[in-house]
């Protein structure tokens, strides 16, 4: 196992002469630590498969240094890096059995064969493999097939780090939840560094310790799932965390409220703010609508999930969601909005800014 330390990486590629160089992966500095889950998490196009391209040695960074334990290894070729990789699409040998399978990468590097034996039931049992260890990989379900790949990249104990490239893209929906849990208690087990990456942000708060929130090639946000949801760092985060996503309006700050549309919130802190885009964001979870008081809003429509009511309003032409609570009521359109004041946000230009809180309460 290995700690990687991202020193200033980035990579650009060179445009016309004269031009400036593009940046697919713009600058970060990071420090990954041994036995922790990280995702790489984003759209399609920011730059985590870049990333982890690069971290896999497939791709040599225009800037920066990559170190394994503070060894530099920038430049290294992918097999003088030990680590293993689990792609979007099984990688297995289907005339070779499932224990053949697991036990190649092991007796590439001519391990012992009690060592071979011991450390493929393991993972087999890891897995749930057990059962068709003696079976042939041709006919098995894709499913199967995926784990027989988790499990060759995870068959070896000594590498610095386990890389996957959205390995549940080809997974039928209904088993994704299973391999996730399987993929997040065989993390437990084994204590490995593992670097997930992946657009769906299930997976990515699921799987990992540390979630890394990537667009238009730049890290905007490192943290766990808790820091993303509860206060995210830039306004992408939070619209690309939650279902729904965050409500942003926008504001003016008067001390500790914010003015929308003539309408006030209580932000509970005081700010003091630097010029620019001045937004307030606050997620549907802390947000409800009631059939009288708080906040005039228009209902739009309700979306009743089961679990869950969400309702969709309007507040000076600026479209919000809330939880609609189950013991509420609404006829026509007229509705209240009420939002809890310390999870009530203020972002400028999309960087999320810290208020002063106050134990003194708002005062009319």
């Amino acid at each position: 196992m290995a700690t990687i330390t991202l020193d200033h990486i980035a990579h650009a590629y060179p445009g016309p002469s004269g031009a400036e160089k593009r940046y697919a992966l713009k600058p970060i500095e990071h420090v990954w630590q041994n036995g922790r889950a990280y995702a790489l998490l984003g759209p399609s196009g920011c730059g985590k498969t870049t990333l982890l391209n690069i971290i896999s040695g497939l791709v040599i960074p225009s800037d920066g240094r990559l170190l394994f334990d503070g060894q530099d290894v920038t430049r290294l070729p992918t097999e003088k890096r030990n680590i293993a990789q689990v792609f979007q699409f099984p990688v297995i040998y289907d005339t070779m059995t499932v224990a053949e399978n697991l036990a190649f990468p092991l007796k590439n590097r001519g391990m012992e064969r009690r060592l071979i034996e011991a450390r493929v039931a393991e993972i087999a049992e890891l897995l749930d493999l057990t059962p068709v260890l003696r079976r042939r990989a041709r006919g098995l379900t894709a499913d199967a097939k995926q784990k027989i790949s988790l499990g060759r990249g995870l068959v070896r104990s000594d590498v610095s780090a386990v890389l996957f490239d959205e390995p549940l893209t080809v997974i039928d929906p209904a088993l994704k939840w299973e391999l996730r849990s399987k993929l997040k208690a065989v993390h437990q087990a084994l204590d490995m560094l593992m670097i997930y990456v992946t657009h769906d942000q299930v997976e990515a708060l699921t799987f990992a310790d540390e979630v890394v929130v990537m667009k238009d090639g730049a890290v905007l946000q490192i943290g766990t799932p808790a820091d993303l949801f509860e206060r995210p760092a830039h306004s992408f985060v939070g619209y690309f965390i939650g279902s729904p996503g965050m409500n942003f309006l926008p504001a003016v700050i008067e001390g500790r409220q914010a003015v929308v549309d003539g309408q006030r919130f209580d932000l509970g802190a005081q700010y003091a703010l630097p010029a620019g885009d001045v937004q307030i964001g606050f997620r549907p979870d802390y947000a409800t609508v009631t059939a009288s008081g708080g906040i005039p809003v228009k209902l739009q429509r309700i979306e009743d999930l089961g679990r869950r009511r969400l309702a969709r309003v309007t507040l000076g032409g600026h479209g919000l969601v809330a939880t609609l609570p189950n013991d509420v009521t609404l006829t026509g359109e007229a509705a209240g909005l009420h939002v809890q004041p310390g999870h009530l946000h203020v972002y400028v230009d999309e960087h999320r800014i810290e208020g002063q809180r106050m134990t003194e309460p708002l005062h009319a």
